[in-house]
């Protein structure tokens, strides 16, 4: 493919996978015209019941990986409630496409991973170009 994700349950592993996902679901495409960056969540979302089923669980895996990390039980909750919100929203026919765009579960996941690693786990921090 062009990358390759490493397979370690080390921190940096693991956090690379974390964001690796999260590009794909939420910025891996941009609109032509306007620049702004789309993700599968956003595409596949469109197609009723069975995209919402899949990027639900795309996004559930961002919080598997985190519980694996040995994150806080509030933050996996937070996590999790921030993917089922999206899953709610994205089950209303038009409003859910259209939260898609604006709210975003998948980065908000990956902000509370990576302000866990970086206080817990120094040695994971990686420069945000």
């Amino acid at each position: 493919m062009g990358f390759e994700l490493p397979t370690g349950t080390d921190p940096v592993a693991v956090r690379k996978r974390i964001e690796a996902m999260e590009q794909l679901l939420e910025r891996s495409f941009r609109i032509p015209g306007v620049n702004y960056p789309i993700g599968l969540d956003s595409i596949i979302g469109l197609v009723p019941v069975l995209g919402d089923i899949v990027t639900t669980a795309m996004g559930a895996y961002i919080v598997w990986e985190a519980k694996n990390l040995g994150l806080p039980k509030w933050k996996i909750w937070r996590m999790m409630g921030n993917v089922g919100f999206d899953a709610v929203l994205g089950a209303v026919p038009v409003v859910g496409d259209a939260a898609d765009f604006l709210f975003r579960s998948n980065t908000r996941n990956l902000r509370i991973v990576k302000k866990h690693l970086d206080k817990h786990h120094p040695a994971a921090r990686t420069i945000d170009g």
